[in-house]
């Protein structure tokens, strides 16, 4: 568009000063022709009509010229504020960390056997069968198959089940290839965490093998059992329901998980802890 209104201006322009110099050539002549009153009269329309191209040429170099200085400033300040967005986001993004770092701290004040990676996850896996992501950390990081990745909080996110250099995969606890070891934190009492997947109960786990007469309440904390993979203590969910298995010989419960693997962004991998 600038080339074109450039062009275009610039033929203008030379048509407008061809035609303002001959008008006033004809006018210098016209004032010492003895016939000078018939020559104007003549050429008065035609001055008219050269002085309106003149002025229309003016008007339309100057809108080209002041729509090209518009059109730059609008560009230059779509980039600006596109800086600004990317300044804002990146400045969430740290405050975000630091508040998850602050955390962790705490964490690791209170286990101070625990040695930990930090993560971010970059790709989920899409799937209705399988849950599980891809964190930017690897073996080059210290990160092992069968590490566990859990919150700044201390909640079990998942297991490292796949290793690469640089780059990890987490199977999260939703995931029904997961068995873990858990125990009601009110009661004691003992049974297996797994992904509910398989049974239908989307974006929840599910706690087997509980006592016939186990008393489950909503909102009962459930907590990782301790092993040589999972230390003790870890938050796996709070109950939600609970009722006989097809059996009937023993009970099952329904958990919300701890973590909330919606907005995860970060994890923190354990590469080392006391087995207590």
């Amino acid at each position: 568009m600038r080339k074109h209104f450039s062009a275009k201006t610039k033929g203008l322009m030379v048509l407008a000063v061809f035609l303002a110099g001959l008008v006033t050539v004809t006018a210098v002549i016209s004032t010492r022709h003895p016939g000078r009153n018939l020559v104007q009269t003549a050429l008065t329309p035609f001055r008219s009509a050269c002085s309106t191209l003149v002025r229309n040429t003016e008007r339309l170099y100057n809108y080209i010229f002041k729509y090209e200085s518009l059109e730059a400033e609008n560009a230059a300040l779509k980039k600006r504020i596109f800086d600004m967005e990317k300044d804002v986001r990146s400045a969430d993004s740290l405050q975000r960390e630091n508040e998850r770092l602050h955390q962790l701290l705490g964490l690791l004040d209170e286990h101070e056997d625990y040695q930990t990676v930090s993560a971010y996850i970059i790709s989920w896996v899409d799937s209705s069968w399988k849950s599980a992501f891809t964190i930017a950390q690897g073996a080059n990081s210290g990160i092992d198959t069968g590490m566990v990745a859990i919150t700044e909080y201390g909640q079990v996110v998942g297991l490292v089940t796949e290793i690469g250099s640089n780059w990890a995969t987490i199977t999260t606890v939703l995931d029904s290839a997961l068995g873990i070891s858990a125990t009601v934190a009110s009661t004691g009492y003992n049974g297996v965490v797994e992904g509910a997947l398989a049974t239908g109960s989307q974006g929840l786990l599910r706690m087997n093998y509980l006592p016939t007469d186990s008393v489950l309440r909503n909102n009962d904390q459930v907590l990782t059992t301790g092993s040589t993979v999972y230390p003790r203590g870890l938050i796996l969910g709070y109950i939600t329901d609970a009722d006989f298995d097809q059996t009937g010989v023993a009970k099952y419960a329904l958990l919300k998980p701890a973590a909330d693997l919606d907005d995860l962004e970060q994890v923190f991998i354990i590469t080392e802890f006391e087995n207590q």
